[in-house]
């Protein structure tokens, strides 16, 4: 079984910056993807970001392009979702979420395993 832990989330002004990570424990994949999705209250969840597992390819949603980023340490084996110039809709409930392979996906579906989620606010 795998496990992921989430940090990071909080309280913070529109155009403020947060920055959350998730870091895989357990059986752990000797290759794995990372996504990031989020879920506000009365909508679906939806995607955000993705990387695979070389870090040499991402995608992110409209909304978030040119403000968030993708970084990671793999001393510590953890992935960062980086966030700025926040703004009151990116509130939600930020989850990652990993599946074993070399490549890159979007879909929820298509991920294995979650993480427990971490509550970003972003106030006016």
């Amino acid at each position: 079984q795998v496990q992921l832990v989430e940090s990071g989330g909080g309280l913070v002004q529109a155009g403020g910056s947060l920055t959350l990570s998730c870091a895989p424990s357990g059986r752990t994949f000797s290759t794995y993807a990372m996504g990031w999705f989020r879920q506000a209250p009365g909508k679906e969840r939806e995607f955000v970001a993705a990387v695979n597992w070389s870090g040499g390819s991402t995608a992110y949603s409209d909304s978030v392009k040119d403000r968030f980023t993708i970084s990671r340490d793999n001393a510590k084996n953890t992935r960062y979702l980086h966030m700025n110039s926040l703004k009151p809709e990116d509130t939600a409930v930020y989850y990652c979420a990993v599946r074993s392979g070399l490549g890159l996906w979007k879909d929820p579906a298509g991920y294995e395993y979650w993480g427990q989620g971490t509550q970003v606010t972003v106030s006016s």
